[in-house]
C-alpha cells in the first residue's frame, strides 16, 4: 500500500502510549492498533483531527506517500 501510517513514531516522539492516545481520542485500542498497522480503508478527518490535537503534530507526520514504484524498485 502507497500510504504508511506513522502513528506510531510521533507516540515515540511524544512519549506516549496507545492506551494513552485511544482514550484521549475515544477510540479502542484495537482499532487504533488496526490503524497503526495500516489495515484500514480510510480514516475519518474527526479522528484524524483529535490524533493531531492529542500528539500535537500536523496530518502529514502521521500519513507518508510513497509510490509504488518506488516501493517495488526499493524491495528488490
Amino acid at each position: 500500500m502507497p500510504i504508511i501510517v506513522q502513528v506510531d513514531v510521533m507516540l515515540a516522539r511524544r512519549k506516549m502510549k496507545s492506551k494513552a492516545l485511544a482514550a484521549a481520542i475515544g477510540i479502542t485500542e484495537a482499532n487504533l492498533s488496526l490503524l497503526k498497522q495500516g489495515k484500514v480503508k480510510g480514516v475519518r478527518f474527526g479522528t484524524l483531527e483529535a490524533i493531531c490535537a492529542a500528539l500535537d503534530c500536523q496530518p502529514g507526520d502521521l500519513l507518508e506517500y510513497i509510490a509504488e514504484e518506488t516501493a517495488a524498485i526499493s524491495s528488490a
